[in-house]
């Protein structure tokens, strides 16, 4: 196993920066999805649109989207080749807001939520929590779709104070539906109303805003994403699972060279299953690739010699809960990439799949790490075997060390992030995966 070298560089603080903005500027998978979207515009690569023709030449980057919220990009270098696939998720557990969800009580204005994923809730108390996230509203006598995000802070849930509940530190618990709405406001002559005020966000943008239809609303925590400890050594942001993966997949496919078919996916839903039109249970992959190789045969043949990586993060062992690892398989945080693996298929690694990676990783003087759970304790999943039992493509689950994995604030390395881009990269532009 190779090994790095963990003193920072200009070209990690750089990059480090750029994953900053990316998930500052994406707090909802709607606006990472546009965020990526921009990204490949910039680049060059053309947007292309399920309900239309299309026409593809070799040697060129497109990509499409699906509800806003998910995205395909793909560079075609020869279709007579097969194809390097990387794939993350854009949502994050985070509370929603329900669709009727005013709540006034004792003189406050609240909102009602759901609970969106696995989400660790204790840290979303006492938070400064702003909205974010899509409203489709009549505009000019037609539906349109208008992102909005407030940015700052409008909302809060208060905690119990100590004094009113004793057992706070050694016996708490926490009622989704009573102990979650945030508060927003204290109930005045002005009567607050949801309907008003994302009329009044949308009319920001759009002057002829008839009404307000539906939304798919998001509460986020407004502290930026930074950089911290005593020699830089970590990332602190909310969604590192998964935006860090999607920021770091783009990367890899658009500084990487153009001599291989190569193919990036983010989709949403992954942490309430991946079941939906453009989660990775869904057809939208698919879709894709048989509008690039129509033929079953072609396409067929072509899978079967591809490879797919699935991107998500993997827990770093705690050092004050150490005991919650297997303790031959505890990664360690600016360690390198972590290659997971499940006897239950909770993860889609298999051997091959690990020996590829490992070289790709010794190729680029990268070390790596494995992750097993306690065979006491559950497994989460990822999109990996989503897309492998869809597609039929070989599939390895990987990626960085992380703490608080589903906390309204995840940690992860300030090294690790470049190591990632660095291996990735590698894969979509190595001649053979099997040298």
């Amino acid at each position: 196993m190779s090994h790095t070298d963990a003193s920072p560089t200009s070209t990690n603080l750089n990059f480090n920066q750029s994953l900053l903005a990316f998930l500052q500027a994406s707090p909802t998978p709607f606006h990472a999805t546009q965020c990526m979207a921009d990204t490949l515009l910039a680049a060059n690569y053309t947007e292309l649109f399920e309900d239309q023709t299309w026409q593809l030449q070799e040697q060129a980057g497109y990509f499409v989207r699906r509800n806003d919220s998910s995205i395909v990009a793909f560079w075609l270098a020869d279709k007579s080749q097969p194809l390097r696939l990387l794939g993350a998720h854009t949502d994050s557990p985070c509370l929603k807001v329900k669709p009727n969800a005013n709540m006034t009580g004792k003189g406050y204005f609240q909102l009602g939520v759901e609970v969106y994923g696995g989400v660790l809730l204790a840290p979303w108390f006492d938070r400064d929590l702003s909205l974010a996230g899509r409203v489709h509203a009549r505009i000019d006598g037609k539906i349109k779709p208008v992102m909005i995000n407030f940015e700052r802070a409008i909302a809060t849930v208060p905690s119990l104070a100590i004094h009113l509940d004793r057992d706070a530190n050694t016996s708490r618990t926490i009622n989704k539906q009573t102990d979650l709405p945030p508060v927003l406001a204290i109930v005045g002559e002005k009567k607050q109303d949801l309907n008003t005020i994302l009329m009044a966000e949308v009319r920001k943008q759009y002057d002829a805003v008839e009404s307000i239809l539906d939304y798919e609303l998001f509460f986020y925590d407004t502290q930026p994403p930074a950089v911290i400890g005593l020699e830089s050594e970590f990332i602190a942001s909310a969604r590192l699972d998964n935006l860090l993966s999607c920021h770091v997949g783009l990367q890899a496919l658009l500084n990487s060279g153009a001599g291989q078919n190569k193919v990036f996916v983010c989709t949403d839903h992954e942490e309430v299953g991946s079941v939906s039109a453009c989660g990775a249970q869904g057809p939208f992959l698919e879709h894709t690739i048989e509008r690039i190789w129509p033929s079953i045969e072609d396409r067929n043949r072509l899978m079967a010699n591809s490879l797919m990586i699935s991107v998500d993060n993997a827990h770093a062992i705690h050092p004050n809960y150490f005991d919650k690892h297997d303790e031959n398989h505890g990664p360690i945080i600016n360690q390198g990439p972590v290659i997971k693996v499940n006897a239950n298929q909770r993860y889609a690694t298999n051997s091959f799949t690990a020996a590829v990676f490992k070289q790709v990783c010794n190729d680029v003087d990268v070390k790596y790490q494995s992750f097993v759970t306690r065979t006491d304790l559950g497994c989460g999943s990822t999109i990996g075997p989503a897309i492998a039992s869809g597609l039929g493509v070989d599939t390895i689950d990987i990626g960085v060390p992380t703490f608080g994995m589903h906390s309204i604030r995840e940690l992860a390395g300030s090294e690790d992030a470049l190591s990632l881009a660095k291996v990735l990269s590698h894969f979509y532009e190595k001649d053979s995966l099997t040298d």
